[in-house]
Formats: C-alpha cells, sequence, structure tokens
C-alpha cells in the first residue's frame, strides 16, 4: 500500500509539471497562492453549496480562517494584492491541493483534499475570445496529459439573465429569481409565488404600517419598524439588524403592490431553465420559444453563437456538446459562460475540468467595481483515474 501511495504521488506530480508547463507555454504565470483563508470573504461569495463544505477555524487571536475549497478565490486575492483596482490585464496558473468536506464520506472521485491545476484570465476586453481561449487550452493540456476522450458540457448563465432582464417584472424579483438559481426547488417556489397576488400579501402586520414603508424613504421606515416592535413588545433577538428587518419589510409591501407575474410569463421561464439541447441547436430553440413572447436576447445570443464560432476556430470540437439552460456549476460566483469536460469512465456527477466567467467575483473580493474574469481548473486525481484506473 506505501509502495501505491507514493507510486501515486509521483504519478501526480510528473502530471501535474506536465499540465503547468503547457500552461506556461500559453503565457500564463505560475503562482501559488496561500492555503489558509480569510472564512468570512470565502462564506460571502462561494455560495450555499460550498459554504457548507468548507473546512472553518478559529486561530489563536480569534480570526476566522479556512482551509481554500478551491483556488479561483485566492488567486483573485493575490491578483488585487498586486492591481488593487483589479483591472490590469494578467493570466495566472497554479496547481496545488483545496479542501472540501463530503457529505456522503470522501472517496476516490470525491475526497477531501484534493488537487487542482488551473487558470484564471482577468481584465480581457473580448469576452467571447477569453471564454474560448481558456476552454481551449484546458482541452489542450488534457490531450497533453493523455486524454483522448471527453465530452463536453456547456451552459451560460448571461442568457439567463437576459432574459430576466427582458421580460417585465420589478428588479428585487429578478435578483431573488437570480439568487435561487442554484436550488431549483426554491426557484420554483419563488416562481410561483412571484404569480399568486395572495402569495404576495403580507400577513401578521397591519395594513397601516405596510401603506405606510415607503423604499424612498429608507430612514423614516426604519423609525415606523422600530416603532411598531416596541408598541408590539417585540425584541430584536438573533442576528437580523433593525435595518435588515426594515428592507424585508419594505421588499414584502412593495411586493404586495405589484402586479404577480402572468402565467405565461412564469411558464416561459420554466421552460427555458428547463432547455437541454445540442449545443448546436441551443440558440435556435431559444429563439423559437422567446418568439412568442416578443422579446430581444439578441445580444446575449450573438455572444453565445460568436463563442461557439471562436471555439471551432482555435480547433475544439463542440459539435457534440451538450447545452443546458440549468447548468451554472456548483459555485454561485458564475455569471456567464460555464463548462465541464466529462470522461465516459468516471460520468456526470465527477467531471475532470469545468470552470467559466465570474465577472463579479473581483468586485465582491474587494476591487471598486466589477473585472471582466474567466477561469478553469482541472481535477487532477480524476484525470489521473481516468488515464491509470485507481494507481498509475
Amino acid at each position: 500500500m506505501a509502495a501505491e501511495a507514493a507510486q501515486k504521488v509521483e504519478a501526480l506530480a510528473a502530471q501535474a509539471q506536465r499540465l503547468m508547463a503547457a500552461f506556461m507555454r500559453a503565457g500564463y504565470e505560475q503562482i501559488a497562492p496561500a492555503i489558509i483563508q480569510p472564512a468570512g470573504l470565502f462564506l460571502d461569495v462561494v455560495g450555499e453549496a460550498l459554504r457548507a463544505r468548507t473546512y472553518v477555524f478559529t486561530d489563536p487571536d480569534g480570526e476566522e480562517l479556512c482551509l481554500r475549497p478551491d483556488l479561483t478565490v485566492p488567486t483573485c486575492r493575490l491578483h488585487l494584492a498586486r492591481h488593487p483596482a483589479g483591472n490590469v490585464r494578467a493570466r495566472y496558473c497554479y496547481s496545488g491541493p483545496a479542501f472540501r468536506y463530503q457529505p456522503g464520506g470522501a472517496t476516490s472521485a470525491h475526497p477531501s483534499e484534493f488537487r487542482q491545476a488551473g487558470i484564471e484570465s482577468f481584465a480581457s476586453v473580448d469576452r467571447e475570445q477569453d471564454d474560448a481561449a481558456v476552454l481551449t487550452l484546458i482541452v489542450e493540456a488534457l490531450r497533453d496529459a493523455g486524454m483522448r476522450e471527453f465530452q463536453l458540457r456547456l451552459g451560460d448563465l448571461g442568457l439567463f439573465t437576459a432574459l430576466l432582464d427582458a421580460v417585465s417584472m420589478p428588479q428585487r424579483w429578478r435578483r431573488r429569481l437570480r439568487h435561487h438559481f442554484w436550488r431549483p426547488e426554491a426557484f420554483r417556489a419563488e416562481l410561483a409565488r412571484l404569480t399568486s397576488r395572495e402569495a404576495l400579501r403580507v400577513h401578521g402586520l397591519p395594513r397601516q404600517l405596510l401603506d405606510a414603508l415607503d423604499p424612498a424613504q429608507p430612514q423614516e421606515a426604519q423609525r415606523l419598524v422600530e416603532a411598531y416592535l416596541e408598541e408590539a413588545g417585540l425584541e430584536l433577538v438573533g442576528t437580523r439588524t433593525l435595518p435588515e428587518i426594515t428592507d424585508r419589510l419594505l421588499a414584502d409591501a412593495a411586493d404586495a403592490r405589484e402586479t404577480p407575474l402572468t402565467p405565461a410569463t412564469a411558464a416561459l421561464i420554466e421552460r427555458y431553465t428547463g432547455l437541454k439541447a445540442p449545443a448546436r441547436e441551443a440558440a435556435g430553440q431559444i429563439e423559437a420559444l422567446i418568439r412568442p413572447h416578443k422579446l430581444d436576447l439578441g445580444a446575449a445570443l450573438a455572444a453565445f453563437r460568436r463563442r461557439l464560432d471562436v471555439l471551432a476556430e482555435a480547433g475544439v470540437d463542440w459539435q457534440g456538446a451538450t447545452f443546458a439552460a440549468e447548468f451554472g456549476r456548483s459555485l454561485e460566483y458564475y455569471t456567464g459562460f460555464v463548462f465541464e469536460i466529462v470522461a465516459p469512465e468516471l460520468g456526470p456527477n465527477s467531471p475532470v475540468a469545468g470552470g467559466g466567467r465570474y465577472d463579479s467575483l473581483l468586485a465582491d473580493v474587494g476591487a471598486p467595481a466589477p473585472v471582466p474574469a474567466v477561469g478553469s481548473c482541472i481535477h487532477t486525481e480524476r484525470l489521473l483515474t481516468v488515464l491509470f484506473g485507481e494507481a498509475p
């Protein structure tokens, strides 16, 4: 067993060298982000699914830290340490461990400690070109390592955002639907609520208070809520502050005054999120879906088609690729194009590589404004399993 373990470590190291060589030949700078990261930052940006799987601890000084669950956020922090505005063109590559709790128990395909070799590209002015360049390089690196057969799965959160923007609804409803996108049951429940006038009503609060709450006067609204809580003898208990409670009641009061979404609009959104098609047919199917509603997704669809054209020009065979509108990966910081590379040996639940566009993440991490960004990582243990089986 010890000999097999040593052999696997050597094989992983040799494989990582090949992958990093491919990245550096393409002009990416090799970096080594810190393994221990500030927990608060990660827990704010990675989303609920990964938040529950992050190893968090407190140091002797009382600072809450974590073992990095991925290397994208640490790379963003490194880039901002060098360039505080974040808008300097840069490309980085890395290889190292990440850590995630596995609720069903760690396995060879899903270990608690695993290695990623990846790339991140910041501040490119041509998003579709950069998306295609990142995916092309990952495919080339996998082929250099010896992988021959794979399936490509694509998604595009930009199309989903464009659809919501094209439909008539309050901006806060768009934010909620985007927030619930990664949780299908919660998404469907919220969509159903937005179509029901009864569900949009606020129960248990005086109508006089709700009518008086005005989003244009947040300070006055907070005073009214505070007075109501005092009169009702209700104390602030738990983690919600008075401003947070006021914001929630303002949103509830505004919802109660809104006209609900029409069933046709809700059905359109539901049908879109359920759309699955060969990638070459996806844009046409989306156009057919929205045509009766006279919506314009022209710019988002043009970007989707251009990206596929650039991939073809770069020699990536995407003709067998599939598109799924609901595909957004497990990390909630993605904002646009997303992809996974799946090996037949491991199946869709254990992709060998994946990545996507995350134009809001640098701002979430500390940049003064959003910065175009896209990246990808290869799960090197999974790649090794594909190439050699459980042991090389």
